[in-house]
């Protein structure tokens, strides 16, 4: 006999449903989601393993934001549960609801609770989402890093397009990037671009190196093309000129701001992935640098959580489902991308810089490259973080370093 125990969770309020292998259900009841509901399923578990000896007790719920993060957290780590073999398992919420939709019902959070019990009945569900909480803790810093770094690109895309009203052919005329201390503060300054203009290009080119203190290589170029662009550029109203600078200033401080909490999130993630056992397996790849090791780690957790490569594949939305019937085999298949798009991301990225700084793995990407007439970049490059996949396991499962293949 089993003890499923299906979970439907919300902010406030935690349905859950006690269930057997023979699909009777036991006990249905709805508890606050805190540590006295969560108390008090762990309660009631205890309770029916007095009188029956089950053979396994599983626990499911979806992952509902970082709803389910305490109720999971807590029946996972509890010492008498441990005792009991008690098995958490947070499953993606896309399963649980292609599996509702085989049934012609209600939606109500008592019958998501026995639809989840039900579900772990047939034993069909991936393995379990939870991980020790240094991991958690790193992935919290990981990707509030990845979520500034899109708030960065945002403001930056904002910035440019402002700018565009103001001097429209500045970023085509210089060679440095506008989003450096010294443009940012040359075009947010006091100084207006008349003034900049009607500056000699000695004089302008001293202020570039003060302000850069000394970094440009060559300020009389950048003088004069900086010079040439508002020359060439429209001029604006005084009411509309006045609406940009305003514009310019907000975004110049928010991303000066981003910048800056990016930086400190650094900090903490580097403090908290040295410690990490994986950090050195990860890092020893060549172009895989702490940012990327650290968020795949984040990801990833133990890596005893999964069984093998292909389950980290597919928990990361890098796997093709295969299209068979008859005689008929499908060539081309879609990538999945149901995974955790947060790995995507990470596997993606390494992949790509793996890619440019070892030989195998350049050559596997221009291979793939040249096989097809579309998409090449993007196909090569999802398929060369597939095959990094491989040997991220085999790091992280033996706890080795990175030895490049040898030339024979």
């Amino acid at each position: 006999m089993k003890l499923f125990i299906g979970i439907d969770v919300s902010s406030e309020k935690l349905d859950i449903c006690f269930l057997d292998s023979e699909d009777q259900i036991l006990l249905e009841i709805s508890l606050p989601n805190n540590i006295i509901g969560a108390s008090k399923i762990k309660e009631h578990i205890i309770r029916f393993t007095e009188h029956i000896q089950y053979k396994r007790i599983i626990v499911g719920m979806e992952a509902t934001s970082v709803y389910s993060f305490h109720p999971s957290a807590f029946l996972a780590e509890d010492a008498e549960l441990k005792s009991l073999g008690i098995e958490v398992v947070v499953m993606n919420p896309k399963t649980i609801h292609r599996f509702k939709g085989l049934f012609e019902e209600d939606k109500t959070d008592k019958i998501d609770a026995y639809r989840i019990a039900d579900f772990l009945r047939f034993d069909r569900f991936n393995i379990s989402l939870i991980k020790e909480e240094q991991y958690m803790a790193l992935q919290r810093l990981t990707r509030s890093r990845y979520q500034l770094i899109g708030q960065l690109t945002e403001m930056k895309q904002h910035f440019l397009e402002n700018l565009y009203y103001k001097c429209n052919t500045l970023t085509k005329e210089i060679d440095t990037s506008v989003f450096g201390s010294t443009m940012m503060d040359l075009l947010t300054d006091s100084m207006s671009l008349e003034d900049i203009a009607n500056m000699s290009l000695e004089d302008l080119a001293t202020v570039l190196q003060q302000k850069g203190r000394g970094r440009f290589s060559n300020p009389q170029k950048l003088a004069k093309s900086l010079s040439k662009a508002i020359r060439d550029s429209y001029r604006l109203g005084k009411v509309m000129k006045n609406s940009v600078d305003v514009v310019l200033a907000s975004y110049a401080m928010m991303i000066k701001t981003i910048k800056k909490q990016i930086k400190e999130l650094d900090k903490a993630i580097q403090a908290l992935f040295e410690v990490l056992p994986e950090s050195k397996s990860l890092l020893s790849i060549p172009g895989i640098g702490p940012v990327y090791a650290a968020g795949i780690i984040a990801e990833i957790g133990q890596i005893e959580r999964f069984e093998n490569e292909a389950k980290i594949a597919k928990y990361a939305g890098l796997y093709w489902k295969r299209k068979q019937s008859g005689n008929f085999e499908a060539e081309r298949t879609t990538m999945t991308k149901t995974g955790n798009h947060y790995l995507r991301y990470y596997l993606i990225e390494a992949a790509n810089s793996v890619m440019r700084n070892e030989p195998v793995y350049r050559e596997y990407y221009l291979k793939k490259y040249h096989e097809v007439p579309k998409h090449q970049h993007k196909r090569a490059l999802v398929l060369t973080a597939r095959k990094l996949v491989r040997m991220v396991d085999v790091l992280l499962r033996n706890h080795q370093l990175y030895a490049p293949e040898r030339s024979v």
